[in-house]
C-alpha cells in the first residue's frame, strides 16, 4: 500500500493510503456501441526550453506511446487540438510533424490486426484538427482579403490532415472570429471548405471558456442564432459533416443540438463537465464523444463503453459517472488550463519522465489543485501505478516547497 503526506487547504497536513491499483481490461473485440476519440495530450523534451514562446520540442517517443496507449484501450484518437495545446504552445511546424507522425502510427496499428481494432481504418483511429493558427489574428486584413487569408490557412492545414488519411476536425478559427462580419461570412469559409473536402469531416464549435478569443463565432454572441446558422451549414452540404463537436459546456443545449442534426451525422461530445448523461443518452438519441477528459480517465471509458456494447447500460454509466468529479475538477475555471491536469496525471502514471508542458503550461494550476486532481484520480481508479505516484506526488511537493 502507498501511504504520502498530502497538504490540506486549511494549512495541515494529513496522511492518505492510495487504493490499490484497479485492474481495468482492455476490449478483445472493437468498440461499437459508440464512437470515441479521446483528444491527446503532447509531451516535450523535459530539457527543452518549454517557455512561453518558444518553439516547440516534444519528446516524440513518450507522445507517440501516449496515443498507442489510448489506441490499445479501443480508443481512436483526436490529435492536434486544443487538448494538444493548438494555439497554446503547439506551433504549426510542430504540429504538422505530430499529425503526419500520429498518421504513421495509426497506419501501423491498423496494419498490425490487433482484434480490438478489427475492422477500423486510420482515419477511426486518428482525426486531427484543421484550424489557422499558423495566422496571427492581428495581422489579418480587414474584409475580404481577411477572408481570403483565412481560407487559404485552412486549405493550408487541410491538405497536411487530410494527406495523412486522418480524419478532419475544422477547428475553430480565432482569426475568422476577428475578421468575420457577421454569419455570412462564416457560412461562406465554411461552406467552400465543406464543398472541396473529399472526405466527410467534423465541425468544431469551442466555447470561449476554451478560448475567449472565439467570442460571437458562428456569427452572433446569442447561442441560439449561431445554432440555426451552424444547423443551417449542416443541411446545406448533405454527406460532407461526419459529426460536429460540441464544446459550450451546455448539457440541454447540446440534446436539442443532437435531436435536430440530420440523419448520419454524429454529435460528439466535448462536453467534459456533464458527458455520463450526454453518452448515455436520453433514450431516443446519445451523444458520442471526442473528449479531452478521455485522456485522463481512458481506462475507465473504454470499460464504460465495453459494458455498452455488452449490454449493460447502467454499468456503464456507473463507471462515467464515477470519473465526472476529477473531470469537473481537471476542467475548472479557468477551464482552458485543463490541459496541466491532463499532463499532472500522466505524468503520475509514469507516461512522461516529467512533468513539463510546451509553452510553460505546467505553472497553470496551484499546487493544492493538483494534489486535488491525485485525490481525484485515486478515487476513481486512476492511478495506474499507486507506488509510482506517492513517490511523484511526494517528489513534487518537496521541489515546489511544501513542508510538511
Amino acid at each position: 500500500m502507498a501511504t504520502l503526506t498530502l497538504p490540506s487547504p486549511d494549512g495541515g497536513c494529513y496522511e492518505r493510503t492510495l487504493r490499490p491499483a484497479t485492474a481495468w481490461a482492455k476490449p478483445s473485440t472493437p468498440l461499437s456501441a459508440r464512437h470515441a476519440y479521446a483528444a491527446a495530450h503532447v509531451i516535450p523534451l523535459t530539457t527543452a526550453d518549454n517557455t512561453p514562446g518558444a518553439p516547440a520540442a516534444l519528446d516524440w517517443n513518450a507522445t507517440l506511446a501516449y496515443r498507442h496507449e489510448l489506441w490499445s484501450y479501443g480508443l481512436g484518437v483526436a490529435d492536434a487540438m486544443d487538448t494538444a495545446q493548438r494555439g497554446m504552445g503547439l506551433d504549426w511546424a510542430a504540429t504538422q510533424e505530430l499529425i503526419r507522425r500520429s498518421a504513421q502510427e495509426a497506419a501501423d496499428v491498423v496494419g498490425s490486426g490487433a482484434p480490438a481494432l478489427a475492422g477500423k481504418t486510420v482515419r477511426d483511429l486518428l482525426a486531427c484538427g484543421a484550424g489557422t493558427d499558423q495566422l496571427d489574428p492581428a495581422a489579418v486584413p480587414e474584409g475580404e482579403a481577411g477572408l481570403a487569408v483565412v481560407l487559404d490557412a485552412y486549405r493550408e492545414q487541410l491538405a497536411v490532415v487530410s494527406g495523412s488519411g486522418a480524419k478532419v476536425i475544422l477547428m475553430a478559427s480565432r482569426a475568422l472570429a476577428r475578421v468575420a462580419r457577421g454569419p455570412e461570412d462564416y457560412l461562406r469559409v465554411y461552406s467552400t471548405l465543406l464543398r472541396e473536402a473529399t472526405e466527410p469531416v467534423i465541425l468544431h464549435w469551442l466555447g470561449t471558456m476554451f478560448d475567449p478569443a472565439l467570442a460571437g463565432y458562428w456569427g452572433s454572441e446569442d447561442v441560439s442564432e449561431a445554432t440555426e446558422t451552424f444547423l443551417g451549414l449542416i443541411r446545406s452540404h448533405p454527406g460532407k459533416v461526419d459529426g460536429v463537436k460540441v464544446s459550450l459546456l451546455d448539457a440541454s443545449h447540446e440534446v436539442s443540438l443532437r435531436a435536430a442534426l440530420p440523419t448520419g451525422v454524429r454529435l460528439y461530445t466535448g462536453d467534459d463537465f456533464n458527458y455520463p448523461e450526454l453518452i448515455d443518452g436520453d433514450g431516443a438519441h446519445h451523444s458520442d464523444a471526442l473528449l479531452g477528459i478521455f485522456a485522463a480517465i481512458y481506462p475507465a471509458a473504454s470499460a464504460a463503453l465495453q459494458a455498452y456494447d455488452a449490454g449493460s447500460p447502467a454499468e456503464a454509466r456507473a463507471l462515467l459517472d464515477s470519473t465526472r468529479e476529477l473531470g469537473r475538477h481537471i476542467f475548472s475555471a479557468p477551464t482552458f488550463y485543463y490541459k496541466t491536469g491532463i499532463a499532472f496525471l500522466s505524468w503520475l502514471n509514469g507516461k512522461q519522465p516529467g512533468f513539463q508542458m510546451v509553452g510553460g503550461l505546467h505553472s497553470g494550476r496551484s499546487v493544492l489543485h493538483l494534489v486535488r486532481t491525485l485525490e481525484l484520480a485515486d478515487e476513481a481508479g486512476l492511478l495506474l501505478d499507486p507506488e509510482l505516484a506517492a513517490e511523484r506526488m511526494s517528489g513534487f511537493l518537496r521541489v515546489n516547497g511544501v513542508v510538511l
